[in-house]
């Protein structure tokens, strides 16, 4: 198992403690926990504070794009490994620039395999795949945008205005 799949798992068992928990035990501690008994000697915790953190500080955010992308499936009839594994795959996708989309959408997919149940795979990837189409149309928008601001008036051979 490479180590950041490690903390991947290490953040998910973390995230999925916590929600268990109904938020109300301190994430830290948690997380704290989880490395001494799954893990004591790995070594890559600042992947696995920055995963956590990231969560939690977009938490909000997070929840939103799984309903808007999940609407048949509210927040609290989502079994709580495959909520938590949406949570860290969204927080990769949509708010870590440092991972690369497919890695974030397969790693999730692998963690739904492995800790939820029979169906939780596919729906993983439907999820996060349709947050992911979400965004390269945008992206696609964004930078047909910025190459008509870039490219010259063909009168005036001047930069066009927006």
């Amino acid at each position: 198992m490479s180590n950041r799949h490690l903390a991947r798992t290490i953040a998910v068992q973390t995230l999925y403690q916590w929600d268990f928990n109904e938020q109300k035990k301190d994430i830290k501690e948690i997380m704290l926990g989880v490395r001494e008994n799954f893990a004591p000697e790995f070594d890559d915790g600042q992947f696995i504070n920055h995963l956590i953190e990231g969560v939690v500080k977009n938490l909000k955010a997070i929840d939103n794009l799984i309903t808007k992308f999940a609407p048949e499936w509210p927040m609290d009839q989502i079994t709580i490994v495959d909520r938590n594994v949406l949570r860290l795959g969204t927080f990769e996708l949509r708010f870590d620039e440092a991972i690369p989309a497919k890695v974030a959408i397969n790693e999730a997919i692998e963690l739904a395999k492995t800790f939820g149940g029979e169906s939780s795979g596919k729906f993983v990837n439907g999820v996060l795949g349709a947050i992911y189409k979400d965004m390269g149309e945008k992206e696609v928008d964004k930078i047909n945008k910025e190459k008509i601001k870039k490219e010259p008036d063909e009168e005036n051979k001047t930069p066009a205005i927006e």
